[in-house]
């Protein structure tokens, strides 16, 4: 089990209802689960997946502790984040278009 984050932007309120009904809403459109086991999390992104590719709009990213993945964090978003991830030597740099 580890700590998930979901950053929800622009999305559509049934997102709002469905986070806040698996996880703690600790401030506009900040979701987290302290304990959120890895079936659980691929549900929920399961869900958002499916929801956004019907309906495109918005930003969802998602964060997770994955030693397996570049600095020990697993990322995962849908739509276009106000940053870029970019992986350089083992380590997570957020890029800003210009």
């Amino acid at each position: 089990m580890a700590l998930v984050v979901i950053i929800t932007r622009d999305v559509a309120d049934r997102y709002r209802g469905f986070l806040a009904s698996v996880m703690l809403e600790i401030a506009p459109a900040v979701y987290i689960s302290p304990r959120m086991n890895a079936g659980v999390r691929l549900r929920t992104w399961k869900v958002m997946t499916e929801w956004h590719n019907t309906e495109p709009k918005g930003s969802i990213v998602m964060v997770w502790r994955d030693t397996n993945e570049t600095g020990g964090v697993g990322i995962s978003t849908l739509g276009t984040p106000s940053k870029e991830l970019v992986d350089i030597d083992g380590l997570w740099i957020t890029r800003r278009s210009l």
